[in-house]
């Protein structure tokens, strides 16, 4: 998995993929735009893309669903997750105003921002606790 924090229309995120234990690659690119939709998934590629399927197909298999995402239509920031106890994604909106981070990292990526870092920063910090995250910080500023 990945942390991905939000923060002040800007999302952060790292370029670590791990396999288990295994660090695969510390310069992946994670923000997938299609169709001007950018897409910030958690999880398998598998589970990525289910939740792309989901957001343009209106359908997706749950079970296929391992992570999270943040998907960004150009106006508003969706979280997308899945409750596999009822076998359902769920797309919520985002309130923009306040600070959010899911993946691997996200409690440390959540007390940074209590704190006062940014989300970039947020990031960096739950780099510095959580094994699965590292590599390149990146960040998008949405428009």
């Amino acid at each position: 998995m990945t942390p991905y924090a939000y923060k002040d229309m800007v999302i952060a995120y790292d370029s670590r993929v791990t396999r288990g234990s295994y660090i695969e690659d510390d310069d992946c690119q994670k923000c997938i735009t299609i169709k001007g939709i950018k897409f910030f998934c958690t999880g398998t590629e598998k589970s990525q893309n289910a939740i792309i399927d989901y957001w343009f197909k209106g359908k997706a298999d749950a079970d296929d669903v391992d992570g999270n995402a943040f998907v960004w239509d150009g106006k508003n920031l969706y979280d997308i997750s899945v409750d596999k106890e009822e076998g359902k994604i769920h797309k919520d909106i985002v309130d923009l105003s306040k600070y959010y981070a899911i993946g691997s990292g996200t409690d440390h990526a959540i007390t940074a921002m209590d704190l006062g870092m940014s989300a970039y920063q947020a990031v960096r910090m739950a780099a510095k606790r959580d094994t699965h995250t590292g590599g390149k910080i990146r960040k998008v500023k949405l428009k």
